[in-house]
């Protein structure tokens, strides 16, 4: 019996989880693990008693899409960034200031973008 290409299909579901904040490069990978899978998957359906792993594939087939969920998450907050980056300096300097573990000399680099932004 065959196997599937579970491994691969593993691999850039990981790499779209490891990349999910690259400006898309882990929605790329997400879509490509999925689009292997369902080949994978189709040439099971086609002739399932050449092959032994469907039940890894379908796992597989799932983490990438849970991948490409994570990298959409990461992509849309990195454009809501570019599109409003004021917003963005308000939600981290709110989340952050008055904390006791953030030195101040971060903090002050912070307000500095900020400024630079027109933010401030």
């Amino acid at each position: 019996m065959q196997k599937l290409n579970t491994t691969l299909v593993i691999i850039l579901s990981i790499l779209g989880i490891l990349c999910c904040c690259v400006y898309g490069l882990g929605t790329v990978a997400a879509i490509i693990a999925i689009v292997m899978a369902n080949k994978e998957l189709k040439k099971y359906n086609e002739n399932p008693e050449a092959y032994s792993n469907y039940s890894a594939m379908k796992n597989a087939k799932t983490f990438a899409i849970v991948s490409l969920i994570i990298s959409l998450i990461g992509l849309a907050f990195i454009v809501w960034t570019l599109i409003n980056p004021c917003a963005f300096f308000d939600w981290y300097i709110g989340m952050f200031e008055g904390n006791p573990n953030v030195p101040a000399e971060s903090m002050e680099q912070i307000y500095e973008a900020a400024e630079r932004a027109g933010c401030r």
